[in-house]
């Protein structure tokens, strides 16, 4: 018999998948792919009021079982995080460059099949309601201005350029007329229905674009910075755990500082006497260093995950089950945030993980720093992860196997990257170097995200910019220092970071508890301690916030 929390647990996500569509498709919950989300301000008060009854029932339920006490605390900690970003109004000013509903209506459509005449039917239908969503947009939007909760210029313009290269500039390009174009390949599907819808669709994002260009923006906060109450409730929502803005600042700046000097030490080890810049140069810019082409690339990057599975298994540092061994690499339409990206599979497998590399329009592709990014989002990072919690369907709730909390997902997958170099997958040092970016890019984000939306200044003791407050210009050129990517790339990434606030410190501070549980553990066990059981009973748990995931990692 299913318990009551498990029970509150399925009848959530099946509720919220009416309300919520684009959630749906992501889920692989059928039935719901014909329509878009509703993003108008009576849409997420549906979605609000669904968490504060869900809410209350799980505070009044019975959880009689181990099981049942961490499904109930997972369920409880989410919704409580999301109403508290609710209440603060952040529905009403969710304008960024990824994860606003911008991204979600446009992304929905990279998750759909695209075989069949059929599936193609539902495409054209969804697509059809596509003008609908953005005018709900820009409905919410407006309240937001009314009533004074509103988003920073930078974000604004940002969404408003990149709603712009999506609509295209004829009717034959943007991304839904190219979309829709695919169809053409296959037998009995409504080119002349996805033709005209995508035309609508297309047009919707163009007046959208100029909704936000010509009558938000000049209304628009001048302050990129959020402010540190909204950022204490990011790092809530985020983490899942409480942690002092100043605490993560010093923390960050100590371990960006450790990472420069380990920076500096592996590049010797490839051009002896070379500055690090030059030897970063040397990487980015030799050809025989490099990728060349798309279709080259996805097969590297999928070669790069298959063999990573492969290494895992026959070394016996995890147990993967056979129906996630399958990930596919692919490569992301052009316009979005210029970062790799992980989409999970759907509950019944038919659907499995993605990576996502955007090219953005280049054809050359440096080797040297995408070992690591693989790893973070493939095995043993991202897709290990979720792909777990997916089939744990005998502990877990479903809302658990579907849960992420950015804190202990990001950190688990960064903490993966960190384990393939204990298992000298880098060896190569220019892959090791590419290692070593990622984790000072990453400490690098803890110190310029909470520097600049908390007001915190750069340290009296700094050589560089001492005591001075934080800016975008600073943010970028603290950033590129510990970038292996381009100035475009980090230049969306500052966007990225000013318009998601705390969501880019969480990789950092998750795997930093991840490692100090691991400490805790080995030094509690001594010589039986068992790294392979004690991974396997982290991820055993599901996606929860860090400081469940402290007391129930405790417990091992």
């Amino acid at each position: 018999m299913t318990s009551q929390v498990f029970s509150l647990s399925d009848r959530y996500i099946d509720n919220l998948a009416k309300l919520d569509p684009g959630l749906a498709t992501s889920l692989g919950i059928v039935g719901y792919d014909h329509k878009m989300t509703d993003f108008s301000p009576s849409g997420h008060a549906e979605r609000e009021q669904l968490a504060r009854r869900t809410l209350a029932e799980c505070n009044s339920a019975v959880a009689d079982t181990d099981d049942d006490r961490l499904a109930a605390g997972v369920l409880r900690e989410a919704l409580e995080a999301s109403l508290m970003s609710y209440d603060g109004g952040e529905h009403l000013r969710a304008i960024r460059i990824i994860a606003g509903d911008v991204d979600e209506a446009r992304g929905v459509f990279d998750l759909m099949p695209t075989d069949t005449a059929e599936q193609w039917k539902v495409i054209a239908e969804r697509m059809s309601h596509v003008p609908e969503a953005f005018a709900q947009m820009r409905q919410t939007w407006q309240l937001g201005l009314d009533n004074g909760t509103v988003t920073s210029q930078r974000q604004v313009l940002a969404v408003a350029d990149q709603l712009r290269q999506w609509s295209g500039d004829t009717v034959r390009s943007g991304f839904f007329a190219l979309f829709a174009q695919a169809a053409a390949s296959v037998k009995g599907a409504p080119l002349q229905q996805l033709e005209r819808a995508a035309s609508d669709a297309g047009a919707a994002l163009a007046a959208t674009s100029d909704f936000l260009r010509n009558e938000y923006a000049p209304l628009a906060s001048p302050d990129d910075a959020c402010g540190a109450q909204r950022h204490e409730i990011a790092r809530r929502q985020f983490l899942g755990m409480q942690i002092s803005a100043q605490d993560a600042y010093e923390w960050g700046w100590a371990e960006t500082k450790r990472l420069d000097a380990e920076l500096h030490k592996c590049a010797q080890e490839i051009l002896p006497g070379a500055s690090l810049n030059e030897v970063r140069h040397l990487l980015d810019t030799d050809p025989e260093r490099a990728i060349h082409g798309e279709d080259n690339l996805r097969a590297w990057l999928q070669e790069l995950m298959d063999d990573a599975t492969s290494f895992l298994i026959s070394n016996k540092h995890f147990e993967i089950d056979p129906r996630i061994h399958k990930i596919e690499a692919m490569i992301s339409p052009p316009g979005g945030a210029a970062a790799m990206y992980y989409t999970p599979p759907s509950e019944d497998l038919v659907r499995s993980g993605r990576t996502w590399y955007p090219a953005n329009g280049r054809t050359s592709f440096p080797r040297w720093s995408e070992p690591t990014t693989a790893y973070h989002e493939g095995v043993p990072g991202h897709h290990l992860q979720i792909g777990v919690a997916v089939l744990n369907k005998d502990r877990l709730s479903r809302f658990q196997r579907h849960n992420f909390v950015s804190g202990h997902g990001e950190g688990w997958a960064l903490y993966a990257e960190r384990l393939m170099d204990e298992f000298a997958m880098f060896e190569n040092p220019e892959y090791r170097l590419g290692y070593l970016y990622a984790q000072a890019f990453r400490a690098a984000r803890v110190v310029i995200d909470t520097g600049m939306h908390c007001g915190l200044p750069i340290p009296k003791d700094s050589s560089w910019h001492p005591n001075e407050q934080w800016t975008p210009a600073l943010m970028l050129e603290f950033l590129s220092e510990r970038s292996s990517s381009d100035d475009e790339f980090n230049r969306s990434e500052i966007n990225r970071y000013l318009g998601w606030p705390a969501q880019a410190i969480s990789y950092k501070l998750g795997e930093r508890v991840w490692l100090d549980l691991r400490h805790d553990a080995e030094k509690k066990y001594g010589s039986s301690f068992d790294l392979r059981q004690w991974h396997a009973h982290g991820l055993s748990l599901g996606n929860l916030g860090l400081d469940l995931l402290k007391s129930e990692l405790g417990r091992f």
